[in-house]
């Protein structure tokens, strides 16, 4: 393969701990992920495996990690072709499949890029980034379930 080899590491605590250990159906799910030198990421699991609705769980953490990694190869890429983004918004969603016997996987995520170009943009420049970035993007390469991508772009208008 070659190329360069780079090192992630994340901290997790889980904060939901006590004196006595709870049966696995009240315990509390609550965690912290840490990453030297970054915010903290307050954790649960889904609240449909009893989590806190309030704290980000390991799917959403995935569909946004596949949003966020294309979004930035997307930005990257329009950079150097010249295309410039005045607003980029995705609404992305997954779907995770559970098995009779607990276990689960994606089946799919789907991105929804809106993107705005600056006046005289070339949208079908653009339509291309989008799948160039999703053949580069680090996240999308390597999961195993499909990842599309549904973009939707607006040309600025002058005096606008």
């Amino acid at each position: 393969m070659g190329g360069k080899l780079h090192s992630y590491k994340a901290d997790l605590t889980w904060v939901g701990h006590s004196d006595h250990a709870p049966s696995f159906k009240r315990h509390n799910r609550s965690y912290v992920l840490e990453s030297e030198g970054k915010p903290p990421i307050p954790g649960s699991s889904d609240p449909v495996f009893r989590g806190d609705p309030s704290r980000w769980n390991p799917e959403d953490l995935l569909v946004a990690a596949l949003s966020s990694c294309h979004h930035l190869f997307f930005m990257y890429l329009c950079g150097q072709a010249g295309i410039e983004v005045l607003r980029y918004e995705d609404h992305a969603d997954g779907t995770m499949q559970e098995n009779p016997d607990g276990s689960g996987q994606f089946t799919q995520v789907t991105l929804r890029p809106k993107v705005r170009l600056a006046l005289g943009s070339d949208v079908g420049k653009a339509e291309q980034i989008h799948h160039t970035s999703h053949e580069k993007c680090f996240i999308a390469r390597s999961v195993t379930f499909p990842v599309s991508n549904e973009p939707v772009f607006e040309v600025a208008e002058a005096n606008k």
